[in-house]
């Protein structure tokens, strides 16, 4: 049950920053009904690779006419669900934030939950290593956050379950691999948290930290993003820098 209410927090503080405690379901409804439209679905799922895209671009993707997409567009931003970003005269549509990135993704755990033993059959490449939004998802994000964990690099956040704070040691070793701490911590957003992986079944690492380690992989190309898809590719440099940093064979 506090897995189920933490989602529907996420979906709510999507939707609206002023949580109604005292009744929350309207939001939560509403904001449910936006998603659950077939169309909309895969336009917020296409988007969770963090790129930004074109009315056009997402009504192929939904399987949809432009002017359609631009109605369910419409209601997507009434929700804040999506951004929209102009740029000329060019029109761009991202996801609102990570809460709402970290709501889809959890949906699409929810939606695949599987009845016995669990046998992914997420295709190869996108189960190796994907986006998730601004972290890193896939076998390769729950390796990463376990051995962050297990060298000591994350500590847990006492009375929490899920969140994380850095250890000294791992303040110092992400900080000699350039990640900006303090301009991390300084985010209107969770430092370091769990976000459950939907091919993995466990949590890869998300929040600031989450999102600092992949622009560092992209930045030392330990990784290369794929243009059509959220998959990552390892390269032979980033092989060779997460066994020797991470102790990880990728």
């Amino acid at each position: 049950m506090p897995k189920m209410f933490s989602l529907l927090q996420t979906l709510h503080f999507a939707s609206d920053q002023t949580m109604d405690v005292e009744h929350p379901e309207a939001g939560v409804s509403e904001t449910a009904a936006a998603i659950a439209e077939p169309a909309r679905t895969r336009m917020l799922c296409a988007l969770l690779d963090g790129r930004a895209r074109t009315s056009t671009e997402l009504a192929l993707i939904a399987g949809i006419n432009p002017s359609t997409a631009s109605v369910h567009l419409a209601k997507l931003r009434e929700r804040r669900l999506v951004l929209m970003h102009v740029q000329g005269r060019h029109r761009y549509y991202s996801l609102h934030d990570h809460q709402v990135a970290a709501a889809i993704e959890a949906l699409t755990v929810i939606a695949g939950e599987p009845t016995g033993k669990f046998e992914p059959n997420t295709p190869e490449r996108m189960r190796a290593a994907r986006t998730c939004y601004d972290h890193v998802a896939g076998a390769l994000g729950v390796a990463l956050r376990d051995r962050l964990r297990g060298m000591g690099w994350l500590s847990d956040v006492p009375g929490s379950q899920g969140l994380y704070d850095l250890t000294v040691e791992g303040t110092d070793e992400l900080s000699k691999l350039g990640m900006d701490v303090s301009a991390a911590r300084a985010q209107r957003r969770r430092f370091a948290c769990d976000c459950l992986d939907w091919s993995e079944r466990r949590p890869h690492l998300a929040g600031a930290v989450g999102a600092g380690l992949l622009s560092i992989a992209l930045q030392r190309k330990w990784v290369v993003k794929d243009f059509e898809s959220r998959v990552l590719s390892v390269t032979r440099l980033g092989q060779r820098e997460m066994h020797r940093r991470f102790d990880l064979v990728v």
